[in-house]
């Protein structure tokens, strides 16, 4: 039991470290490619690499009217959510992304309150309150400008973490029933339902940059790794450990992401965005200290 918790922990902190870099591989591609365009290429990535996997091992087929469950959590999931986060980023930075999207487990235990019934404490309701107010740290509201693209890419990215933090607690429901490899593929099909129509729109509005080499290679990266592996692994923490407990390893993206950004992309960080993240740390220090 120990072993099957410490592997849980492992694939989250693996998944959350992974997609910290995500965030400084999409910002250099989105300057190529739009973002449904980009999420739809990432979803059948992830697929045809789940799906050589799926064939090599064969698990349990399941019933259609949950397949019908694990589609609609992959249109929230993968579809929305994902759509969120690369139109946030677009507009907003690599840093941003990474460390407003780290509320996301703040979110969650509101989630698995409401849906699974998980005890929160008077321990998580702080920690859940710091890591608020890191955020709109973070968002800086007192020198919002509705009009700029920073200001709406950060809103675009604290939708991300909200409808993320939705999926992952669906992800603790439906995975009881579901093996995690199949769960992953099928919610990546229910994540084109909405990639192919707006990237279809966005083939018809707008033009795609320069196509070359390193382009490619960050397509690969983010439809294979932080898809395909990454997605898998966060879908297997959330089958095994609570959903409060789970999503303490998302703690590992922004420190990734807010480190890349700064050293591979040139990006600065405020003062106040710096004061943000320190709260949303202390605050999930403070829940992840009560387990």
């Amino acid at each position: 039991m120990q072993a099957n918790r410490t592997w849980g922990i492992l694939a989250g902190l693996s998944a959350a470290a992974i997609w910290g870099g995500m965030y400084v591989v999409s910002k250099v591609v989105l300057d190529v490619i739009p973002p449904f365009i980009l999420l739809t290429l990432r979803l059948l990535f992830g697929i045809i690499a789940l799906g050589l996997v799926y064939l090599w091992r064969r698990p349990a087929r399941t019933n259609r009217r949950l397949m019908l469950k694990v589609l609609g959590v992959g249109v929230l999931g993968y579809g929305i959510s994902l759509g969120l986060q690369f139109a946030g980023t677009r507009l907003s930075t690599a840093a941003n992304g990474a460390v407003v999207t780290s509320a996301t487990p703040a979110f969650i235990f509101i989630f698995s309150v409401w849906l699974l019934r998980e005890r929160v404490s008077g321990r998580r309701l702080a920690a859940l309150l710091l890591a608020t107010v890191g955020v709109l740290a973070v968002i800086d509201l007192g020198n919002a400008d509705p009009s700029s693209d920073l200001f709406v890419g950060n809103l675009l990215l604290v939708g991300a973490a909200l409808t993320w933090a939705l999926y992952s607690v669906l992800v603790r429901l439906v995975t009881r029933q579901i093996p995690t490899l199949s769960f992953s593929i099928v919610a990546f099909i229910g994540g084109l339902f909405i990639a192919i129509p707006l990237g279809t729109w966005e083939w018809n509005t707008q033009s795609l940059g320069e196509l070359n080499l390193a382009i490619w290679l960050g397509v690969f990266y983010l439809g294979v790794v932080s898809t395909a592996l990454a997605a898998y692994l966060w879908n297997k923490a959330f089958e095994i450990l609570e959903a409060g407990v789970a999503s303490l390893t998302f703690f590992a993206q922004p420190v990734f992401g807010a480190a890349l950004g700064v050293a591979f992309l040139g990006e600065r960080l405020t003062p106040l965005f710096i004061f943000g993240g320190i709260l949303i740390i202390l605050g999930l220090w403070l829940a992840a200290s009560e387990t």
